[in-house]
């Protein structure tokens, strides 16, 4: 096993998590499942038929810094090294009435989408500093995009952080969005996204040239039927799917739509370019235009300084 590449890939028991734990391990890579139900995790592995000897279960809660700190603190005890980050997993929640709380008491979809993710790549950063050819890959949304069409749809509302107020504000209740304004339970989505956009580019700016690491986002295509849906009306899932037939090259530049995992493995399975640009990410367009916006990226992180301690 310690001959393998390794690699961690959060919210690896279902959709696009799983099946690119399938697609790494087929190329010769062990995988850290990082999960919150871990019998849900091994039911999923054994069915996709993803080796036991190739992946290890480690549990995580994303929206609970707690967990994550645990986490790094259990893969540590492995004695595996680290190749490669895959911030997969994440949470959808709009039929939400009023603001879920994590253990901390952040609103649960930035705590868990954005935070627990921000938490993770800091803590797990000297590892990769180690590999020869490291990557972070982050999990993107076109909806958080407002340059394309999918992330242009007002429904509740675009992405959008403001002047990141509500982070600056502490971001305990009331306060359940970034940008400080009214609960909007899909914006928080979306506003979650985008800022893990706008973190994979901040780390490429700061740690690229000096360490190598490769930091990308993505998109994993048009897919409705993933368990991250699981909160939306039926009717969606129909619609939406029926509507990525239709207009798939409006929403997504992928000729695979839906097939997330055909995606992920390849960008992190095969050889780094010469060298590599944080606007050529499928998120780069949003993320420079958020990044350019006054100082935004450093009184990002002023405000999130704490969320961990």
């Amino acid at each position: 096993m310690a001959a393998n590449p390794v690699c961690i890939v959060t919210g690896a028991s279902s959709g696009v998590g799983l099946w690119t734990t399938k697609a790494l391990t087929a190329r010769g890579w062990h995988v850290v499942m990082a999960c919150r139900d871990l019998a849900k995790a091994e039911a999923a592995a054994q069915a996709a038929g993803v080796p036991a000897a190739a992946r290890t279960l480690l549990h995580i809660d994303l929206g609970s810094m707690a967990s994550v700190r645990g986490f790094v603190q259990a893969f540590h005890a492995t004695g595996l090294a680290l190749d490669a980050l895959v911030l997969n997993a994440a949470v959808y929640l709009p039929r939400l009435k009023a603001p879920m709380r994590s253990p901390e008491g952040y609103e649960i979809s930035v705590a868990t989408n954005y935070f627990g993710h921000f938490l993770l790549a800091n803590l797990l950063l000297g590892e990769l500093r180690q590999a020869k050819a490291a990557r972070l890959i982050t999990l993107g949304t076109v909806t958080a995009n407002s340059e394309e069409f999918g992330g242009k749809v007002p429904i509740p509302a675009p992405a959008d952080l403001g002047d990141l107020a509500g982070l600056e504000a502490g971001f305990q209740a009331p306060v359940a969005m970034i940008d400080g304004k009214a609960f909007k339970p899909g914006k928080a989505y979306k506003d979650s996204k985008l800022a893990c956009m706008i973190m994979s580019r901040e780390l490429h700016r700061r740690f690229h040239a000096e360490t190598g690491i490769v930091f990308a986002t993505l998109y994993p295509g048009c897919v409705a039927d993933t368990p991250l849906f699981r909160h939306a009306p039926a009717a969606f899932q129909t619609i939406f799917r029926g509507f990525r037939r239709i207009s798939r090259r409006a929403m997504c530049h992928s000729r695979w739509p839906g097939s997330g995992w055909r995606r992920w493995s390849p960008i992190r399975a095969s050889p780094p370019p010469a060298s590599i640009g944080a606007g050529a990410t499928a998120s780069g367009k949003a993320a420079r235009r958020s990044a350019s916006r006054s100082p935004r990226a450093a009184r990002m992180k002023r405000a999130i300084a704490g969320c961990g301690s």
